[in-house]
């Protein structure tokens, strides 16, 4: 091997054990891999930055868009909502989640999806009283697993079809990879049909430990015909909230405690809950509940551009010693008042007879222009919006889903390339308001865009310094003139570099190995390419492998042996298919 090869190959070793260690961010790891290919020559910067002009990365960025898009406009939250009901066993409910996340992922991002459906799927395990660890790994493997029935699902499906269109101007089908896709997750859905139920474990979610958190007391009142009234605290989902709890209900005169879950909600009932700030954020997208402030109807923000957002007082904030009530507060900064907590604890009384001291912290419904205004501003020592705070604007849920919609059907006739028709829907959603251009911008995940692109550079140097040859010849040598043995091979690698990586960097990493392996052999590259593509994305047996089974982990309260005990099984019945299908499908 010549000098570029061993110092690629040694590269590759840093970036493997620095990703495994876990303790230095992705980017940083891989800009670095990259940084050094270029100090000492291996590649060009031209050919460096290739990556970054990849159509499966670009493509990657815009559909990013596209799923901001879903997110601002409800879309995924409206349509879940419609299709999972009211199962009557857990196996069942398992059922009913798998199949819409499944279609979801399959035509936007898995990880939005999984995002998304987590809250939702939390309150509809409490409502249907099942454990929410029965449920959250069923979700990641189900988005899993739909992301491999269309060359959009995933990331990693995008990436190898853009390694086949610079090697070999190969284009791939929008469903050209369901013929083996879909079969796997239909098995995938049997099997968690019959033995999830079984094999997971009978956990709750975490309820979140108030005294950790700076706490608060938001009040919300039921509204008639919202849909609660009438309902118990049970079914209504508010018993086992994930950022606090119901600690009164007040009814006219009378001021409930020691609440009982059994007990029925009426309208106008006033809801007071003890918790963290994300709590508000919780009890805002629950449509039979509205902030108990009258002041709040006098807002003039329009409901799907309202946040909630966290101030802490500074020493020249105008109404310090005044009450809440004296301040006009909502005049003066248009934005309404839900809670003030002091020194990490909720302050008891009327919320307008409080007064203001320096270094309140004040939960505050508002509008991001209200950031932007003050961010900076010695009135506030810190203005910090939560998170995923904005309501969505379900009026324009049909319109993204219609966009969606043109874009898959531009696509499957031929009518434009899948880049192309990504550009013009993420183009469509902007111009028709279901999603902002700050919005937009927001959602796309620099951080992956730049492993994937950097490591597609560290592929091109495997190949260009004779480093993927090498690994090839010492991996699959010559004695194995099988190519049945090669991709099985390919496929067990693959897995094993996935659950200790990620997913993108073990298929970047083993399509070089798998290009020079083919070549060597005479066969087509294909039946490895999609072999590298399920393999990539079948990470089942730990939280680490896929990021939707670490977005999981917490909420469902799982440990590693739980991935471990239901995900092995499912690795294998999929290594099954796989290596079963692919070659009849694709020929060598």
């Amino acid at each position: 091997m010549t000098f570029d090869a061993y110092l690629t190959l040694a590269v590759l070793a840093f970036v493997v054990a620095a990703l495994v260690w876990n303790k230095i961010a992705a980017d940083l790891v891989l800009m670095a891999a990259l940084t050094m290919l270029i100090v000492f020559g291996v590649l060009e910067p031209a050919q460096a930055l290739l990556g970054f002009a990849n159509p499966g990365v670009i493509t990657i960025a815009t559909l990013y868009v596209i799923a901001s898009a879903l997110i601002e406009t409800g879309a995924v939250s409206w349509l879940a909502s419609i299709l999972l009901g009211t199962p009557k066993s857990v196996a069942r409910a398992q059922l009913r989640l798998f199949f819409p996340t499944a279609f979801l992922s399959a035509f936007t991002n898995n990880t939005t999806i999984v995002a998304m459906f987590i809250p939702a799927v939390q309150e509809w395990g409490d409502k249907l009283n099942y454990s929410t660890a029965k449920l959250l790994i069923p979700l990641s493997y189900a988005a899993i697993l739909g992301g491999l029935c269309t060359l959009i699902g995933t990331s990693t499906n995008l990436i190898v079809d853009g390694l086949l269109q610079q090697q070999y101007d190969i284009h791939l089908g929008l469903f050209e990879i369901a013929a083996i896709g879909l079969p796997i997750a239909l098995c995938g859905a049997v099997y968690l049909y019959f033995f999830a139920d079984m094999l997971l474990p009978n956990r709750g979610g975490v309820a979140t430990q108030v005294s950790e958190f700076r706490e608060y007391c938001v009040e919300f009142t039921v509204v008639k015909n919202g849909g609660l009234d009438g309902k118990s605290i049970a079914h209504a989902g508010l018993r086992n909230l994930n950022s606090g709890y119901l600690m009164e209900i007040i009814r006219g005169d009378e001021v409930l405690v020691a609440i009982d879950p059994s007990w029925t909600l009426q309208t106008d009932d006033v809801l007071v809950f003890i918790g963290a700030p994300e709590l508000a954020t919780e009890l805002r997208r629950n449509r039979g509940l509205i902030v108990a402030d009258h002041d709040m109807a006098k807002l003039d923000i329009a409901n799907n551009k309202r946040c909630i957002v966290e101030v802490v007082l500074g020493p020249e904030f105008p109404a310090i010693g005044q009450t809440i009530k004296d301040s006009k507060f909502r005049t003066r900064f248009n934005a309404v008042i839900l809670s003030l907590s002091r020194e990490g604890k909720r302050q008891p009384g009327k919320l307008g007879s409080l007064k203001f001291k320096v270094g309140d912290t004040l939960l505050i419904e508002t509008s991001m222009e209200f950031v932007e205004q003050y961010r900076f501003r010695k009135d506030f020592l810190l203005v910090s919006p939560l998170n995923n705070s904005t309501l969505p604007n379900h009026d324009r849920a049909p319109a993204a889903m219609g966009i969606l919609l043109l874009m898959i059907i531009s696509t499957l006739t031929g009518l434009t390339s899948l880049l192309e028709s990504a550009f013009l829907a993420a183009g469509a959603l902007l111009a028709t308001g279901c999603v902002n251009a700050s919005k937009a911008r927001r959602q796309i995940d620099l951080q992956v865009l730049i492993v994937i692109a950097a490591s597609l550079a560290l592929g091109v140097a495997m190949n260009e310094s004779g480093a993927a040859k090498a690994i090839a010849d010492m991996l699959m040598p010559e004695s194995i003139a099988s190519p049945m043995l090669g991709l099985i091979i390919v496929y067990l690698l693959t897995v094993v570099f996935t659950e200790v990586i990620t997913n993108n960097a073990a298929a970047v990493l083993m399509f070089p190995i798998a290009q020079s392996y083919s070549d060597r052999m005479d066969v087509s590259i294909m039946p490895f390419a999609i072999t590298i593509m399920i393999a990539a994305s079948a990470s089942f047996m730990t939280p680490l492998g896929y990021q939707t089974n670490l977005m999981v982990y917490g909420p469902g309260q799982y440990r590693y042996t739980d991935y471990i005990k239901i995900g092995f099984p499912l690795s294998v019945l999929v290594a099954l298919i796989t290596l079963t299908l692919v070659p009849h499908l694709w020929d060598f």
